[in-house]
């Protein structure tokens, strides 16, 4: 563990408002792989071919992929020297033993089970812990979250702060929850039916923004008071720690391991993608206080995902999840991750892209509704963002609007676009590219159109729609 010394920052120079200066990669790189590159004609051929939906372009054909930061990380030479480590045994093998630990001393939780990812985690806490007709409240519900709860005949109810409505307010943590709307819904005729309130940290649905301790002490108040488990998805808390750290008064001098821990003694239990601030390629767990619960999840584990000593993983993959869990609290590598995406964000914005303020750390989020107010919510402007800056230069990312996170006919709150930052994968030259990219794809808003689903009509329908789009000022009727 090691702070930034001054000689890593180079000194700023200036272009408007943003700063150019380099923050050096904590790390060096020790494998490489290529880089397609593709002309314009064809990838607009691909967006054809693949109905316009980004999930089915082929990697092989993406220049820059800034899709997700989920299971794309580059693994450091400790993780991969660790696979050789592995114990494929069925059943109590010795590199669960190793995860186990790892994950217990991080969390304080004394109950970890090992999943495959997040999703899995979702659905066998929510099928233990919730039944029919009742009702999840949480800062924002993520797409899986809202899928796995609805899937049970449950509600899933988001109750963001008011700051989160403001794209550029400048707030530090816009990812909290709204405390009196959580007061007015136990307190009100539907408070019987609420199974349990769920904090996602950072708040990836919400725009990658934080949490603050604070908040969370609040949450766990409420619950406490009204016999209601507290949950964490806690896929990027690391980095939600980090930002605590940075932007909460009383936090500044605590170590990201020390905030992460305090966010953990505040909830009865947590799930986690690892492949997020797992720092792997695959991988998560549960991680539980109640005996009894952890009993009957790891039931529902073995018909689901495997044994409880494995959990879907390989031997293999629980060694390079607790290696991975050790290396994400390093503060030097917290630090270069915030401060490349204030970088972007500010770059972007200087580009002529609305942003939204403040960046946190494992994305950037485009106000795609404000860049194209020519083209409505039901007509996806994330969309036409995203296959423009894919048509343009080979950049994929991701829509965060109304064809993700709408839901009952109802528009997203923003019609978002996110532009996510793979771990340890691309230096700031990359990311000058993509910069690039959008300035010429902002110089064509104007001329960008919406489209129409054509099929299927799925819960996670972002994942498999076909998109047609449609013509220039077509009316909504």
């Amino acid at each position: 563990m090691h702070e930034f010394p001054d000689t890593v920052r180079a000194p700023l120079r200036r272009t408007n408002s943003v700063e150019w200066g380099a923050v050096m990669e904590p790390f060096r790189i020790k494998a490489v792989e290529p880089i397609p590159f593709l002309t314009p004609e064809k990838r607009q051929q691909i967006l054809d071919e693949a109905d316009h939906n980004i999930f089915r372009v082929r990697a092989s054909d993406v220049t820059i992929d800034l899709l997700t930061d989920s299971g794309t990380t580059a693994m450091s030479s400790a993780q991969w020297s660790s696979l050789f480590m592995g114990d494929e045994s069925y059943a109590g093998a010795s590199s669960y033993e190793r995860f186990e630990q790892t994950a217990k001393d991080l969390t304080g939780f004394p109950e970890i089970i090992p999943i495959h990812q997040g999703r899995a985690g979702e659905r066998i806490l929510f099928t233990e812990l919730l039944s029919s007709g009742q009702i999840t409240a949480a800062n924002t519900h993520f797409d899986s979250t809202r899928a796995n709860v609805e899937m049970l005949q449950c509600k899933a109810v988001d109750l963001p702060c008011p700051e989160a409505a403001d794209l550029t307010d400048q707030s530090p943590f816009k990812g909290n929850i709204d405390l009196d709307r959580l007061w007015e819904l136990l307190a009100g005729p539907d408070g019987e039916k609420l199974g349990a309130v769920i904090m996602t940290v950072t708040n990836n649905g919400g725009g990658g923004q934080p949490v603050s301790l604070a908040n969370l002490r609040s949450v766990q108040e409420v619950c406490q008071k009204y016999g209601v488990p507290l949950l964490l998805d806690a896929s990027r808390f690391a980095e939600n720690a980090h930002l605590i750290i940075a932007r909460e008064p009383g936090q500044e001098g605590r170590s990201p391991r020390e905030v992460a821990r305090t966010m953990f003694d505040l909830a009865d239990g947590c799930w986690a993608s690892l492949k997020k601030d797992g720092l792997a390629n695959t991988g998560g767990f549960i991680a539980l206080r109640d005996t009894e619960t952890a009993a009957r999840c790891r039931e529902l584990l073995i018909a689901w995902e495997g044994f409880p000593t494995y959990g879907g993983l390989a031997g293999r993959d629980l060694e390079a999840l607790a290696q991975g869990l050790r290396e994400v609290t390093d503060p030097a590598y917290l630090t270069y991750r915030a401060d490349t995406a204030r970088w972007f964000a500010d770059a972007l914005a200087e580009a002529g892209l609305p942003v939204m303020r403040p960046a946190g750390c494992h994305a950037v989020y485009a106000d795609a509704g404000r860049l194209l107010p020519h083209i409505p919510p039901a007509e996806f402007p994330g969309v036409a963002l995203v296959c423009e800056l894919y048509r343009t230069a080979g950049v994929r990312t991701v829509e965060f609007g109304t064809l993700t996170l709408g839901h009952d006919d109802q528009p997203a709150p923003h019609e978002l676009v996110r532009l996510a930052l793979p771990r340890r994968v691309y230096t700031r030259s990359h990311l000058e590219y993509v910069v690039e990219s959008v300035s010429d794809a902002v110089g064509r808003a104007e001329e960008l159109t919406g489209f129409e689903i054509t099929g299927p009509q799925a819960p996670m329908r972002h994942f498999t729609a076909r998109l047609s789009p449609l013509g220039k000022g077509r009316d909504i009727q």
